[in-house]
């Protein structure tokens, strides 16, 4: 089964886009200009209608760059849109029927928080482990306690997977979140914050060094 590549993994967030006036197809192609390990579509608030929509175009612009377009928390709408992979939360589809419904070839990620939820995971027909937050975060409503550094390393030690680190990561915190051991880091607000491409392109040169 395909695995997360080694980079940035940059995250379309409708909501974050939308509180700064950003169009969220325009976040994608900036974000898509530089090296990423994956893009991911997050639209929790979204009606499905629009969920299908946006994720189709998101799509053909990931797939036009070559790089792996994943939809969170919806196997259906992965589906529905040509996604490469879903990528799941604690309280969402399960691995296991997520794996049954797209197939061998698709990329599935699992959100973790703890180390009992990294354990619990070992056996899941998933490819990589989403785990954090490592720092503190203002995109969730409801964030887990912060991991930190240590929490992130202790996770990559104890994971049958590759871990990417999510949670109020900046772009100053990449070279640590890297030396701690994840094969990823997840962006979201940090990347929202001046020029998209810009941005992207310079996370990625300092994660990967």
């Amino acid at each position: 089964m395909p695995s997360v590549q080694p980079g940035l993994y940059a995250i379309v967030d409708l909501d974050a886009c939308r509180a700064r006036a950003l169009e969220p197809l325009a976040v994608a192609r900036a974000f898509c200009t530089a090296p990423l390990s994956a893009l991911q579509l997050r639209a929790k608030r979204a009606t499905d209608r629009e969920r299908v929509g946006l994720a189709r175009a998101v799509a053909a612009v990931a797939r036009a760059a070559g790089i792996p377009f994943v939809v969170n928390d919806r196997a259906d709408i992965a589906r529905i849109a040509g996604a490469d992979g879903v990528h799941l939360g604690q309280d969402d589809l399960p691995p296991r029927a997520a794996r049954r419904w797209l197939g061998p070839g698709c990329r599935i990620g699992l959100s973790t928080h703890d180390l009992a939820q990294v354990d619990g995971a070992a056996g899941e027909p998933v490819d990589y482990l989403g785990f954090g937050p490592v720092f503190a975060t203002s995109t969730k409503e409801h964030p887990s306690p912060v991991v930190g550094l240590d929490g992130l390393r202790a996770a990559v030690a104890r994971s049958a997977h590759p871990i990417v680190a999510i949670g109020g990561i900046r772009l100053d915190d990449l070279p640590a979140v890297r030396a701690a051991g994840a094969r990823a880091a997840a962006l979201v607000s940090a990347l929202l914050e001046g020029d998209p491409a810009e941005l992207a392109a310079r996370a990625a040169r300092l994660f990967l060094g």
